[in-house]
Formats: C-alpha cells, sequence, structure tokens
C-alpha cells in the first residue's frame, strides 16, 4: 500500500517507484522540508526531493521495506 511523505522516519527503508525507476533507501536525516537518504545499493547519500523534481509518475509508490 503506498504511504504519504508524512508518515517517512528515520532509520526505515523505504522503496520508491517513479517513471519506471525503482529506488531503495534509508532515511538518515529529516529537515523540515526534505530527507537526506542513503540508497541501500550505491551507498550514495542524496536527498529524496531529487527523485521527483520532474514530477510523479502514473507508476508513482512509496513503500516501507521490512
Amino acid at each position: 500500500m503506498p504511504i504519504s511523505f508524512d508518515v517517512l522516519r528515520t532509520g526505515k527503508k523505504y522503496r520508491l517507484t517513479n517513471y519506471g525507476e525503482k529506488f531503495e533507501f534509508k532515511i538518515l536525516k529529516i529537515n523540515t522540508e526534505d530527507f537526506l537518504v542513503k540508497d541501500l545499493n550505491s551507498l550514495e547519500e542524496y536527498y529524496l526531493i531529487d527523485l521527483i523534481r520532474y514530477g510523479k509518475g502514473a507508476d508513482y509508490d512509496l513503500e516501507e521495506l521490512e
């Protein structure tokens, strides 16, 4: 079931699907306007807004990983 950005928590892992691309990440830090995340595959750190900067595709989905 898709979730919203309002329920994201530090230390939890999530999967974002957008425009056919899938990203799995862990929330490192929550700022007032954005989330610092760490990619679970590449270990790169970036801000979540960079993944949806150009909008949300029809396949947009955000889910928590176990």
